[in-house]
């Protein structure tokens, strides 16, 4: 497995090393120099021809100056994760990147299969999870989702192995509020909090670097509902399980793009008692973000409105606009976009050499 992890020398070394691209495109995430775009691994068939694109498009990705790489143990049956490890170890050993210069990311939560799908899922569960103590019946909510603190240790080892990497840099917890389909809130924080101290665990054995929460709609729907999620909250658990100033809870993954604004847009979350959007929620917490499904899976790159033209005049398609809409946003840091043909990539790292939208260009968006 590859030593290391991302450092602030690498990834500033990495972004040295493009000083062609504009202002904007690296960010300070977390003491690191991260791109604004970067790659995203969940669509694609459990098969060889997508483990070998998914490896030419890690090559293009950092050939192109974006340095982050985003995964999840279950996408693809732990295939997406195992083609990143393939192709960073080939860079590392050719030497056309170091270990330190790339952030990865990946998720646990979701029960994985193992390559391929298997005939029987329920029997391939009792096997890989029931049978082997790793799993009681009961910790597993809506038949796909655990995140005991036995599990997770588990999950983070695979992912690990997958990745060829002796440390993540950023784990997520994926869609925790699965959990909320069967259990009550106060159930749901008290599981939160064991997650929280076995990701610290993991921290402190060096197995992980940091680690965060990846949702889909607990921070962007109002609070009250069924689903909501508070970032506050999730703060001050990680502050009780470890200590205000020593804690590694940093990062936050949501959906946003052009037709889901709402993390935004919708005054949802609660911070020193006053309510704002997720995003801005995040930034007052010192949490870092990366958006999710900025194309909406092909859906926004076609047809988007005339005003949104306008606004990112220096685009030239609308699968441009609608990442240069989310790279553009205020308090996000990263757009992660899944790409895999060469046209597409081609496509969307073009974005690496245009500046974000100004702020005042990018909020007439939002009047009227």
């Amino acid at each position: 497995m590859l030593s290391g992890h991302a450092t602030p020398e690498g990834t500033g070394r990495f972004a040295s090393r493009f000083p062609t691209l504009p202002a904007g495109h690296f960010r300070d995430v977390q003491g690191l120099r991260a791109s604004s775009l970067g790659l995203g691994t969940y669509l694609g068939e459990p098969d060889d021809a997508t483990d070998d694109a998914t490896v030419r498009a890690v090559r293009a990705v950092l050939a192109a100056g974006a340095n982050v790489l985003d995964a999840a143990i279950n996408y693809r049956n732990m295939r997406s994760e195992r083609a990143i490890g393939r192709a960073l170890t080939q860079l590392v050993s050719d030497g056309e990147i170091r270990r330190d210069e790339v952030i990865v990311s990946t998720k646990g939560g979701f029960l994985p299969f193992d390559g391929d799908r298997p005939a029987d899922s329920q029997r391939y569960i009792a096997d890989a999870y029931f049978a082997t103590g790793l799993v009681e019946p009961e910790e597993i909510v809506s038949g796909c989702h655990c995140m005991t603190p036995r599990f997770l240790q588990d999950q983070i080892d695979r992912s690990r192995k997958n990745l060829g990497l002796e440390t993540i840099d950023v784990y997520y917890l994926h869609n925790p509020e699965t959990q909320l389909e069967r259990v009550r809130s106060e159930v749901f924080y008290a599981r939160v909090r064991r997650a929280f101290g076995a990701l610290e665990q993991a921290v402190a054995s060096g197995k992980i670097r940091t680690y965060g929460v990846a949702t889909w709609s607990c921070l962007r729907v109002p609070e009250g509902s069924r689903d909501h999620v508070s970032l506050e909250r999730l703060s001050k658990i990680a502050e009780d399980v470890a200590a205000p100033a020593a804690h590694h809870f940093g990062f936050v993954q949501l959906p946003f793009n052009i037709a889901m604004p709402e993390a935004l847009t919708l005054s949802c979350q609660s911070v020193a008692s006053e309510s704002g959007p997720a995003l801005l929620a995040a930034r007052a917490l010192g949490l870092s973000t990366m958006a999710s499904v900025p194309l909406l899976q092909a859906k926004l790159t076609r047809g988007l409105p005339p005003l949104v033209h306008e606004v990112f005049a220096t685009c030239r398609t609308d699968a441009q606009r609608a990442i240069q809409f989310v790279r553009s946003a205020p308090a996000l840091d990263v757009a992660v976009v899944g790409m895999k043909r060469p046209e597409h990539l081609e496509e969307n790292l073009s974005l690496c050499g245009v500046a974000p939208a100004a702020h005042e260009d990018f909020m007439k968006l939002f009047r009227g």
